[in-house]
């Protein structure tokens, strides 16, 4: 794929995408790190990997002290295997298993501990130390990389939000129906924007893209556009 842009300017770059759950972030960021040539950070999938792990080994979503021993401990790892973006949790690919409704409903209180997130951020500024990252996350912008050289909020209707994650419950054989899903995200949203730590919110400096009637390759193509905005001299 032609790129637009010279890939010498963008050295070092960190790109940070924001936003609610379904506004499209995971997608986008991958497309995105894939025509800039740049790594793709999942923050979320690592407080999913945590919350898995709790679960399977019969942690409370509420155990604050044991969630932040697994968060120290735990191994994960991203790889890539012709074009997809892979999971690893102590060295087993848990990429479908971290997306169960399970996992989902238990994430946001496992997150919210403040030493789950400290545990969390360590390695994902590790991650992300010589740059050439597309992060994406609920606290990319406002906590992790709060200095990203461009970050981005991504948001859709709820309605548009929910539909988006029932074809992804489709494609994984589970039922559901939109207004189940359009409760459970509304629970969500409230819970991520209203908690004490690393809550979800837009920064200042974020730049706003409304995902609602927008594909994949037009959300891309916005950020492309403001990346050769800021950085690419014509």
């Amino acid at each position: 794929m032609s790129r637009p842009y010279k890939l010498s300017a963008l050295e070092g770059k960190i790109i940070a995408i924001d936003g609610p759950a379904g506004s499209g972030k995971s997608t986008t960021a991958k497309m995105l790190a894939a025509r800039l040539g740049f790594i793709y950070l999942d923050t979320g999938a690592m407080y999913r990997a945590v919350t898995l792990f709790a679960l399977e080994n019969g942690v409370s979503p509420e155990d604050a002290r044991a969630l932040e021993a697994i968060a120290s401990r735990v191994t994960i790892e991203f790889k890539t295997e012709a074009d997809v973006n892979q999971v690893f949790l102590n060295g087993l690919d848990v990429t479908e298993a971290i997306r169960s409704p399970e996992v989902t409903s238990a994430v946001s209180p496992v997150s919210a501990h403040a030493g789950v997130r400290e545990a969390m951020v360590a390695r994902q500024r590790e991650m992300a130390r010589k740059g050439g990252v597309v992060a994406e996350g609920r606290d990319t912008t406002s906590v992790v990389f709060p200095d990203a050289d461009i970050k981005v909020y991504l948001e859709a209707s709820l309605q548009e939000r929910a539909r988006r994650r029932l074809i992804d419950f489709s494609r994984q054989g589970i039922n559901s129906t939109l207004e189940e899903q359009m409760e459970l995200l509304a629970r969500r949203d409230d819970y991520d924007s209203g908690r004490s730590n690393s809550p979800l919110t837009r920064t200042r400096d974020s730049v706003l893209v409304d995902t609602t009637n927008l594909n994949i390759e037009e959300q891309v193509d916005k950020i492309i556009k403001l990346i050769q905005a800021r950085f690419i001299k014509k």
